[in-house]
């Protein structure tokens, strides 16, 4: 495969930094997968979020963290349609999930960082990342809202559900979604988040210089508990980067396999050959454990930038 470029998917074939690539590449699959069928609401799902994050949707601001970007959103409802396409093309007739649910479980990861938006009366609000803790259940708020509006009416108290499979507001086995094929879309709603930014080319850098910042804004990196004893869990980028592997192997590694029922294998079906996310994914840590073993952090050196505005930095 061609040096891939920083704005590309794992695959190389989708600049990610543009909604209407991304849309386009998913409603090929789609397509492709699902002959005959109208994905008009689709297309119009991929329009809204794009005026979302910029700041054109009515009663919201533009998005300013710099982490969870557009970027972030487009990347991993790319890898969320590739692993629905995945499984639909390898499961039996009757255990696929149709192109209803493929198009709700879509919608669902286009909106499953909305809660990082302000609405205008939040206009004096710093920062988005200050929601950081409660983000997952504001986009179920917003979800439960914009779902009737595009025709999932019916789904839209099982589509503010199924988002709570990419956050940690809830535990897993306590979301309420009963239907098996339903919750297999929160599956992979939470499992395309995870490697969708995990393969990022920029990943490392992006933790380090972004994430960080978000920590700080939502009380993660420190944090004053109820009787005024400080925990702190990142106290500088650094140590963010330092940690990192942690969080993969003990955290994200185990909820993907675990919790989230492997479905990142069905990303390998899509392919048709090896899973590029895995791939990727172990490249960005192979990296790291190189520049951790050396302790020369200057070799996270690739051009770091987001999709949203500069914001001033949290002290």
């Amino acid at each position: 495969m061609q040096h891939r470029l920083n704005q590309n998917d794992v695959a190389n074939e989708v600049n990610v930094e543009s909604a209407p690539h991304v849309r386009d590449a998913v409603l090929g699959i789609f397509a492709r997968r699902y002959p005959g069928e109208d994905f008009t609401t689709l297309g119009r799902a991929f329009d809204d979020v794009h005026a979302l994050f910029e700041g054109r949707f009515p009663g919201y601001l533009a998005c300013d963290t710099q982490y969870h970007d557009i970027r972030h959103t487009l990347d991993m409802t790319l890898a969320m349609a590739r692993l629905v396409d995945g499984h639909d093309r390898i499961c039996a007739p009757q255990d696929r999930l149709g192109p209803r649910r493929a198009v709700l479980g879509v919608i669902i990861a286009l909106l499953h960082d909305s809660g990082y938006l302000k609405r205008n009366s939040e206009a004096s609000v710093e920062n988005g990342a200050i929601f950081t803790k409660v983000h997952v259940s504001r986009s179920s708020d917003f979800l439960f809202n914009y779902l009737p509006k595009v025709g999932f009416a019916a789904e839209a108290v099982t589509g503010s559900r199924i988002v709570h499979f990419t956050g940690y507001e809830m535990n897993i086995e306590d979301i309420d979604v009963r239907d098996p094929k339903d919750r297999l879309i929160g599956c992979m709603v939470g499992t395309a988040d995870l490697i969708g930014q995990m393969s990022d080319r920029l990943y490392l850098e992006k933790c380090r210089d972004f994430l960080y910042q978000e920590f700080v804004y939502g009380r993660v990196a420190r944090e004053t508990m109820p009787d005024g004893k400080e925990i702190v869990r990142y106290s500088s980028p650094q140590d963010l980067i330092i940690k990192t592997p942690g969080f993969y192997e003990y955290v994200a590694r185990t909820r993907i396999r675990e919790k989230l029922d492997g479905v990142d294998d069905y990303a390998a079906a899509h392919f048709d050959g090896p899973n590029l996310y895995t791939s990727a994914i172990e490249g960005n840590f192979s990296h790291l454990r190189e520049i951790l073993e050396t302790a020369d952090f200057n070799r996270l050196r690739r051009l770091c930038y987001s999709l949203s505005a500069p914001v001033r930095r949290a002290a």
